[in-house]
């Protein structure tokens, strides 16, 4: 190839790239659809039912859960993102002292979204929630106590 030859080339390939770019520039002048981006606040995002957002507890209409205290997701948790604080209270019932929590703590700044905790939870307490929105210049703001305040064990549900 000569001289002349790579310039033409050279000419040809720029021209080639600045053809696709300029479809994502003016996708109405050049009648492509093909643009991917979404314009975040604007536009709404899209998410997937199995994306790993964030882990949560779930309550039902009376303000109740599932978690016993069992500890197993704390332990199960590879660096320490879960943290669970009980007590031992006295059941109104039976009458006998029964472990219940105090704080379910998640640190969502610690969290690798490997899913262990969920695995090991017995109860089926925890569960990823497909929340997405947890830009913050605080990471104090990160760290969520999962179990709402004022809310007990589900009936039915033990250890």
């Amino acid at each position: 190839m000569t001289y002349l030859g790579k310039i033409l080339y050279g000419i040809k390939t720029l021209w080639t790239g600045m053809k696709v770019t300029g479809g994502y520039f003016f996708p109405n002048i050049t009648r492509k659809k093909y643009v991917i981006t979404r314009q975040y606040p604007d536009e709404p995002a899209v998410v997937f039912p199995r994306f790993k957002g964030e882990v949560v507890m779930w309550h039902n209409e009376n303000n109740e859960h599932r978690c016993t205290g069992c500890q197993a997701c704390e332990i199960a948790c590879p660096n320490g993102s879960i943290e669970i604080i009980w007590k031992r209270e006295v059941d109104p019932e039976t009458g006998k002292k029964k472990k219940m929590i105090d704080q379910h703590i998640y640190h969502l700044s610690m969290c690798t979204m490997c899913s262990l905790c969920i695995q090991a939870c017995p109860t089926n307490a925890i569960m990823w929630s497909t929340n997405f929105h947890n830009a913050t210049y605080d990471r104090g703001l990160l760290t969520k106590v999962l179990n709402k305040p004022g809310s007990k064990l589900m009936a039915g549900v033990e250890e």
